[in-house]
């Protein structure tokens, strides 16, 4: 099911001659879990959007709050076949003509609904081996860490990592350091410390990421960092995990020949549930 602009259909058309999404990437996305109707992390999703469209320039509508955004969701679902969750994508785009320089700032949305089968975020066992994608690499700049349409490192990243039989790909910023992977904030674990890239390496700011560095803070079993990682840090860690809102915690099991323990990742999956 869709909603756009506030008109709910099942099916959706959009002219595209026009539309800058389509043309330039013009456009700030979100992605969203509903469980049990409860739309999670919807704060965190606001404000990012908010800046994101703030960064790109574009005009925030005056009724762009985040009650707003919470009954468009909470209408679209209630159309929607039942379902144990709902993963849920708002696109804001720009609306008007022009060619690099648009004509106005003012924006159209876009919520689409897709189900979910499990309303809790859960590890599966299963083997999950990932590589260093080489061939291009992300800005280690604001840009970077907003969701938009521009998604190409990412895209061919997916693509090598098809080929070549990997479930997941490691991408690196103009620095060498490691970023993030294809769809994932990544966190490494050493010892009793649990390390992220920073921001300023030009990794998403990852919601999922940004809730477990509040929750894993809090915990005094491990220390907490935000710095840079190294390609070579990543056969040092004790153990890899992913994180997206979507998915959740996802180990990763095996870089090269290093193979990984994933304890870690499933305490954090248990402080995660518990505080959601």
């Amino acid at each position: 099911m869709y909603n756009f602009n506030g008109q709910i259909a099942s099916e959706f058309r959009l002219a595209i001659s026009h539309n800058r999404a389509f043309l330039y990437g013009d456009a700030v996305f979100e992605t969203i879990k509903v469980s049990q109707n409860k739309i999670l992390f919807l704060e965190d999703h606001y404000f990012r959007l908010m800046a994101s469209m703030r960064i790109l320039r574009m005009e925030i509508p005056m009724f762009f709050t985040m009650e707003f955004f919470d009954e468009q969701i909470t209408n679209l679902i209630n159309t929607c076949e039942p379902a144990a969750a709902y993963r849920i994508r708002i696109t804001v785009f720009r609306e008007s003509e022009g060619f690099y320089v648009p004509k106005t700032d003012a924006v159209s949305y876009l919520i689409h609904a897709q189900p979910l089968e499990n309303e809790s975020y859960f590890i599966t066992d299963a083997p999950y081996e990932v590589e260093l994608f080489k061939d291009y690499t992300i800005n280690a700049q604001l840009l970077s860490t907003i969701k938009s349409t521009n998604r190409m490192v990412q895209i061919t990243a997916g693509i090598y990592a098809k080929e070549n039989g990997y479930d997941n790909c490691i991408i690196l910023n103009t620095n060498k350091n490691v970023a993030e992977a294809i769809d994932s904030n990544l966190f490494l674990v050493q010892d009793n410390t649990i390390i992220t890239p920073p921001l300023s390496d030009g990794c998403l700011n990852g919601i999922l990421r940004k809730h477990l560095l509040r929750i894993l803070k809090k915990d005094t079993e491990f220390v907490i960092a935000e710095r840079a990682i190294s390609p070579f840090d990543l056969q040092k860690a004790d153990e890899l995990f992913l994180t997206n809102a979507i998915k959740g915690i996802q180990p990763i099991t095996k870089y090269r020949k290093k193979t990984f323990t994933t304890q870690v990742a499933h305490k954090v999956l248990q402080l995660l549930n518990a505080s959601i």
